[in-house]
């Protein structure tokens, strides 16, 4: 799933919608999820509901978009819609945020197999920095589900120890993200 529902108050709105390399930041993180090893995209919407699911299905009309009607709350409504939008069976979940457009594709495969090995969780990490996107086995959906405000699944992940799969990744594009306008241009 691709978190996509904040309204980039920091950024002055529309963050999602913004130029990026030849496209809109978000394709950045759609490209990323239709890489990984899925059986489908889900789009969490929010502010600028209209715009991020149009901008979603021209990128890719196979993307499935659920709104969060309570994305002001922060992070937490987003993945309690995300995580509840997915189908019965789904053995996880990676969650990848709108607003990191340099997602290394390499590093996704290797989570799953992390996932697949046992781990409960997969998050990659860069010069001993954890980063985005991460991958949630479904044992964490209740605990996600549960979530408030807009610390994300930060505690849940914390609370792992060494449940948790730190893969590394080759370059810095799991901890770039763009949170003003000036971020574009690094």
């Amino acid at each position: 799933m691709v978190l996509a529902a904040g309204s980039g108050s920091r950024f002055g709105g529309g963050k999602l919608l913004a130029s990026w390399g030849a496209g809109l930041l978000l394709e950045g993180a759609l490209a990323a999820a239709f890489a990984a090893p899925v059986r489908s995209v889900t789009v969490v919407i929010g502010a600028d509901a209209e715009a991020v699911a149009a901008a979603a299905r021209s990128f890719d009309p196979r993307v499935l978009v659920v709104h969060a009607p309570d994305h002001a709350e922060g992070m937490g409504a987003s993945l309690r819609a995300g995580i509840a939008s997915l189908p019965p069976d789904a053995a996880g979940a990676f969650v990848f945020l709108g607003d990191m457009p340099r997602v290394p594709t390499a590093i996704l495969r290797r989570m799953a197999e992390a996932l697949a090995g046992g781990a409960a969780a997969a998050a990659p990490v860069f010069e001993g920095r954890r980063g985005n996107p991460v991958l949630l086995s479904r044992a964490l959906f209740p605990d996600l589900l549960a979530l408030t405000g807009d610390a994300g699944a930060r505690g849940v992940l914390q609370a792992l120890g060494g449940r948790l799969a730190l893969v590394e990744s080759p370059d810095d594009g799991v901890l770039f993200d763009v949170d003003r306008p000036g971020d574009l241009n690094r």
